[in-house]
């Protein structure tokens, strides 16, 4: 006896459903939390560095010092804004506010607006202080 596939409903996915700016953060949400994961082994790093000693603590700050060490450190900073953001606006959610259309796209917009406002604070105070 053989069976013949089922045919199966297909999930929505990118290329059925209109990008909407609540579809791309909840996209980017999952991307930031990916990339802070990357941002916990340059810690884990920094910390086996600093325990290691002087020259291996030199090296990895001329690492991170450098330019491209430097655009990993902002994407960094900017991820952690945008997921504690958008983390926030899932907590909203949870407590049953935000569900409408308007609501939730603003919701949408001002996390994006948060996260790059306050990297680009965080890096300015970072340069005026010297740390960078």
């Amino acid at each position: 006896m053989t069976f013949a596939p089922r045919e199966r409903p297909l999930s929505p996915h990118t290329t059925i459903w209109r990008w909407h700016a609540t579809m791309a953060t909840s996209i980017l949400h999952r991307v930031t939390g990916c990339a802070l994961y990357g941002g916990g082994l340059i810690l884990a790093l920094w910390a086996l560095a600093l325990a290691s000693g002087p020259e291996a603590y030199a090296t990895f700050k001329a690492v991170l010092g450098s330019f491209p060490g430097k655009i990993v450190m902002f994407g960094l900073t900017l991820s952690v804004f945008y997921h504690l953001a958008k983390g926030v606006q899932h907590l909203i959610w949870d407590l049953g506010h935000g569900y409408k259309v308007q609501t939730a796209t603003m919701g949408a917009i001002v996390c994006i607006a948060f996260s790059i406002a306050a990297t680009i604070v965080v890096w300015i105070i970072a340069a005026m202080t010297g740390a960078l």
